[in-house]
């Protein structure tokens, strides 16, 4: 690792300074984002969001790197974020300019040396609990000359691209400690979209919209009815005020049906489903929503009345294809319950479901509409083993899909948990799982690279990982006939993307809990990912 930081200390030492000053000063003066780039797909150059573009494909039209030379990949610069230890961004890069954020601080780089262009720094926010206490921030969204980030404690910041300063900061839950959040926002059209998490924290989920330019709210969803309303007869007296439904992970966007696809968490208490009768809506769930109200179209719930920990905020990837001969829009979501699910996007219309975890117990199978077949299984006072885990059979680590092969990626993973039942009372500052769970002796936990057809709906390979299957890095594939992962044992790895063949790594020496993307300056690509505290940024010689 020294190593590697003396050779790029080096290569900066070794372009003169007026040069680098004079990079630095056009770069930060040319930013402006126009509603029609962010429409722009496939990713190519630039990469102007969380997934690359609305689509959620992680797909980049980039080829100079490929089957054939990837093998010559070297890092060319590595970045520190000295505010976190465990980086979960993926970086968003714009004209060669990178913007990451590590917990609430923000930077700006030159995307080809890593130098610093500018960076805000804001405090970490004291008192917070579960998830939101350990600060993880997942990226910007960006929009004309400004660039928008979440805040720990759920404010929404808005910053000047070209300077790092800040131009408007907005509160926008109540300021309970129990709400916090580690997304990255969405922007759509003039609105910047946003969640929150803590979901096992007893809050209101809902999704958000600000207007761009102003950050005054345009819109709100709650994902939990209040009384009275469609889905509320699960949520007896004020319960609905603690029903969790947060929205942690960024959706994707379809701008020819207008519509925002945004997934859910579990209902809370997580484990007792007693003071929560019934389905739980809108928790579980894909929520098909109108981007200029809010307004909800439809919705589907993978998990009802779920009793896992199950959250659906798996990214909901837009795929247009023929699925069993006929051309469908669809939606991929392999989800963290242990199957892989197909849609039709227009109208939510479920269409497929295949089983992709092994070690599965909850449910036998997926019916005609789209609803679990379950069995008895469920959380004990003595303890019960379930199967897929706490964690799930996979998480927010993003898949993709590559158009070239019809294969949709993901990591997988084959765990079991015991959940543990203790009824308990809600309060503030404290958890709401009612209880908790424990490690499932003689399960050992296995990280596996999954390929699907959608052409043939069945899986096509799969890439068993070596390492502990606590990692969680996602992935990103390219027309150069890739898929880039971070894998389980500490590395960056591409394999080819139509076998799954494996091609090339670079071990990072650090766990990785973020997803690729991929960006091109003067006609030459890079690929970057973040592992631990710090920032790769990998190119051929």
């Amino acid at each position: 690792m020294a190593t590697i930081f003396l050779l790029l200390a080096l290569l900066l030492k070794a372009m003169p300074l007026s040069s680098q000053d004079d990079r630095m000063t056009s770069l930060t003066t040319t930013i402006d984002v126009l509603p029609a780039q962010l429409l722009s797909r496939p990713s190519a150059t630039n990469w102007l969001s969380y997934n690359g573009d609305y689509t959620g494909r992680r797909y980049s039209a980039l080829r100079e790197v490929h089957a054939g030379n990837v093998a010559q990949l070297r890092a060319q610069w590595v970045f520190h974020a000295s505010s976190s230890s465990n980086l979960e961004v993926t970086p968003v890069v714009v004209d060669g300019i990178m913007f990451i954020t590590a917990a609430n601080d923000a930077f700006a780089l030159d995307a080809q040396t890593g130098r610093t262009l500018w960076h805000y720094s804001r405090p970490v926010t004291e008192g917070l609990i579960d998830d939101a206490s350990q600060h993880h921030n997942r990226g910007v969204g960006i929009w004309r000359s400004r660039i928008y980030m979440e805040t720990d404690n759920a404010h929404l910041l808005c910053l000047d691209a070209r300077s790092g300063h800040l131009l408007w900061d907005v509160a926008y839950t109540d300021g309970s400690p129990n709400y916090g959040a580690t997304s990255a926002p969405l922007v759509v059209q003039n609105k910047v979209i946003v969640g929150t998490s803590g979901g096992d924290d007893g809050v209101r989920g809902f999704v958000a919209a600000y207007d761009a330019e102003t950050g005054r709210e345009a819109w709100r969803f709650w994902t939990i009815p209040p009384p009275g309303e469609f889905g509320s007869a699960s949520w007896p007296g004020e319960s609905y005020k603690l029903g969790g439904g947060t929205t942690w992970m960024p959706g994707t966007f379809d701008p020819e049906l207008n519509t925002i696809f945004w997934g859910t968490s579990n209902p809370a208490p997580d484990f007792d489903g007693a003071p929560r009768p019934g389905d739980d809506l809108y928790t579980d769930c894909l929520l098909a929503l109108d981007p200029d109200t809010g307004k909800l179209k439809w919705y589907f719930q993978f998990t009802p009345h779920d009793l896992f920990d199950y959250d659906a905020t798996q990214t909901p990837v837009l795929v247009d294809a023929t699925f069993r001969g006929r051309p469908r829009k669809l939606i991929i979501e392999a989800n963290r319950n242990g199957f892989l699910y197909l849609l039709d996007r227009t109208n939510g219309q479920f269409l497929s479901a295949m089983r992709f975890a092994e070690k599965l117990n909850w449910a036998t199978g997926i019916d005609e509409k789209g609803r679990p077949i379950r069995t008895e299984i469920k959380p004990s006072a003595e303890g019960t083993r379930v199967c897929p885990g706490m964690v799930g059979a996979t998480n927010w680590h993003a898949p993709s899909y590559n158009p070239e092969t019809s294969l949709f990626y993901f990591m997988a993973l084959e765990s079991c948990s015991v959940l543990v039942l203790k009824p308990q009372a809600f309060k503030p500052r404290e958890t709401y799982y009612s209880t908790g769970a424990r490690h499932s002796e003689g399960d050992y936990n296995q990280k596996i690279l999954l390929a699907y057809s959608v052409d043939g709906d069945k899986p096509a390979w799969r890439y068993v990982q070596t390492g502990r299957g606590h990692s969680a890095g996602g992935t990103m594939t390219t027309a150069g006939g890739l898929v880039f992962f971070g894998d389980d044992a500490e590395s960056f790895e591409a394999v080819d993307a139509q076998t799954g063949k494996p091609l090339w790594h670079f071990h990072t020496g650090q766990n990785i809990a973020a997803s690729p993307m991929s960006y091109a300056i003067n006609s030459k690509q890079y690929v970057a990912i973040a592992a631990g505290s710090d920032i790769f940024s990998f190119a051929l010689p």
